[in-house]
């Protein structure tokens, strides 16, 4: 498996733009209410807010490739750039998201992998992330790879307000 994993820059913020909206519609569309979601994807992957993040230094955007072709995408946020845990021996993986093409050829394990390494290298002593509560195939997945609940918060969906669990992996 040829894998490469690639910084997203400025440059990127059109394939950012639509590997988020199209990631995100694919996993969750059906599970919600249709103006409620468009209202959040119009909102939470516009070109503005999209790139804002990217300009935050504290905030790291990740291309992967699969044989050089665009599989999934992933983002850390560091320090203050957090949303829940805003600590400096902490790091948040906020979106981990692998096209439709690319699904059960466990690249989800890899980019974890590969996040992992990075978290050491940054020094963190733990990741963390936030899994909706009824996505019950991805907090099996996180469960497999180590990750724990520790918690919960809201999150909204326009004006839906669902809840996600907080879930943490210790780094050896």
């Amino acid at each position: 498996m040829n894998l490469e994993f690639v910084p997203s820059e400025a440059l990127h913020l059109e394939i950012l733009v639509e590997v988020s909206k199209s990631t995100f519609r694919s996993a969750f569309e059906k599970q919600n209410n249709p103006e409620d979601f468009k209202t959040y994807l119009d909102q939470a992957f516009s070109k503005k807010r999209l790139c804002e993040e990217m300009a935050n230094p504290n905030m790291h955007f990740y291309f992967v490739y699969l044989n050089g072709e665009l599989a999934a995408y992933f983002k850390l946020n560091l320090n203050d750039a957090q949303t829940d845990i805003k600590r400096e021996d902490s790091m948040e993986l906020e979106r981990i998201y692998v096209l439709d093409k690319f699904q059960g050829k466990q690249l989800g394990k890899h980019i974890l992998n590969w996040v992992k390494s990075k978290a050491s290298e940054y020094k963190k002593e733990f990741i963390w992330l936030g899994v909706w509560e009824k996505n019950e195939h991805a907090i099996a997945f996180y469960e497999r790879n180590g990750f724990g609940k520790f918690g919960t918060h809201p999150y909204y969906i326009g004006n839906d307000k669902q809840t996600d669990w907080l879930m943490r992996l210790d780094i050896d």
